[in-house]
């Protein structure tokens, strides 16, 4: 099996951070490929992941990589401000990208990285990663198999980084939506430190309504941001719903308020249809979210996520076999798997540039909606918002460059972790 040559870019301020994990996944990929260099302005971080997760060769020089180190692929885990430049130097050198999240903070800057990869013929890849979780690819599972009947509702609450709770809806609402209505706001708060470790006085929050096509709507909300962040979300269907129910165990975290496939019960319903309060508990039949594990090589590995339906709904695990099982780790090793298939056996990607834009296009359009004055908003945007203008002057004036041009002035930027979409927006 053909292995590629993978470098990281971004070592991340701490070991056990979130680059860790992927140093650590792609260790396990072992088979697909060689991970032999790390990249990182900062010497000492570059060295001790190095040490860390045995990568031979460290680099603190992108063109040094690049030059030198000729990578087949890199992973991009630096700032989000500083994902234009990366990408966009990855791509002349011809390194096939996979690229943190979000894929870019305006849809200019996500179509000039899309369009170089295309030119150079270099495949891009975004590393989106809830709605590859294992509980999310079993509810797919559930809804393209119709287990719930047609989607008719969904409700989406995400207190940070939106664009994850949007592909987990569009995915399993199967459809891309057609407007937005948006509102938003500020709330004070009081012994709050930002993203990127400075004071708050404020933090904003936002919400919408989405229309897809027919009569599917899903209501949004990014609420203030608190100390404890909490996301949630479920989609209803003329048969049924999936979602948090009380009462329901999680077998995964161990306590009774889990995720769970609900229908309706046809002969409870037969008899119920003139008393349909007095029947709302009986009515319903719950099939909890389950989880199975394994051992494989002296660790607890995931085997598969199930719902015990007739016949049962099952996901099985396909990286159980390098002992990957973690959500986010699934996601990393379907992210890094999707690469490597485009790139030795040219299959298409799993999400790629344009399923990431969509992403973003949607939070921008009801941000873009709120700030017009509560307005629906038709989907796709077909020009530059004044969400996204705001952000590229924050970027210009915090930085000196150009957000669509100046690439090697970019590259040779110290980028701040808070990033100009929280600036202006308070995302992530």
């Amino acid at each position: 099996m053909e292995r590629l040559r993978i470098a990281c870019i971004g070592a991340g301020s701490a070991i056990g951070a979130r680059s860790s994990g992927f140093f650590e996944v792609i260790n396990q990929l072992h088979d697909m490929f060689d991970q032999f260099a790390i990249m990182d302005i900062n010497e000492e971080h570059a060295r001790a992941a190095a040490a860390a997760y045995d990568i031979p060769e460290v680099y603190t020089d992108l063109d040094d990589l690049f030059t030198r180190g000729k990578p087949d692929a890199i992973v991009r885990l630096t700032p989000t401000d500083s994902a234009f430049a990366v990408c966009m130097a990855a791509a002349e050198a011809g390194c096939h990208v996979l690229s943190e999240i979000p894929i870019a903070f305006s849809l200019a800057r996500a179509d000039a990285i899309m369009g170089r990869c295309a030119e150079q013929g270099v495949r891009f890849e975004v590393a989106e990663n809830v709605w590859t979780w294992p509980r999310e690819r079993l509810k797919q599972m559930i809804v393209q198999q119709g287990l719930i009947g047609d989607i008719t509702h969904c409700r989406l609450k995400y207190p940070c980084g939106a664009y994850h709770g949007f592909s987990a809806i569009r995915k399993l609402v199967g459809a891309e939506a057609e407007r937005v209505l948006g509102w938003d706001g500020a709330v004070p708060v009081v012994n709050m430190l930002s993203y990127g470790g400075e004071p708050m006085a404020e933090t904003m929050w936002d919400g919408g309504l989405i229309k897809f096509p027919g009569h599917v709507h899903c209501i949004f909300e990014m609420p203030p941001k608190r100390p404890v962040w909490r996301h949630a979300w479920d989609v209803e269907g003329t048969r049924g719903f999936i979602g948090a129910v009380a009462g329901v165990v999680d077998s995964a975290k161990g306590h009774r308020h889990g995720e769970a496939l609900v229908l309706d019960d046809p002969e409870t319903l037969q008899q119920l249809t003139d008393d349909f309060e007095a029947g709302a508990d009986s009515r319903e039949r719950h099939f909890p979210i389950e989880w199975t594990y394994g051992e494989r090589g002296g660790r607890r590995v995931l085997e598969c996520v199930r719902v015990n339906t007739d016949p049962p709904v099952v996901w099985e695990n396909p990286y159980a076999k390098y002992g990957i099982c973690e959500d986010d780790a699934v996601s990393k090793a379907s992210y890094l798997e999707s690469l490597y298939r485009a790139v030795v056996e040219g299959k298409p990607l799993i999400y790629g540039g344009e399923n990431a834009r969509r992403d973003m296009e949607l939070w921008i359009a009801i941000r873009e909606s709120a700030w017009r004055g509560n307005v629906w908003v038709d989907l796709p945007l077909t020009e530059t918002t004044g969400v996204e203008q705001a952000m590229h002057e924050e970027f210009e004036r915090r930085y000196g460059c150009d957000p669509l041009g100046d690439v090697d002035k970019q590259l040779r930027v110290v980028y701040d972790r808070t990033p100009v979409m929280w600036t202006v927006a308070g995302w992530l």
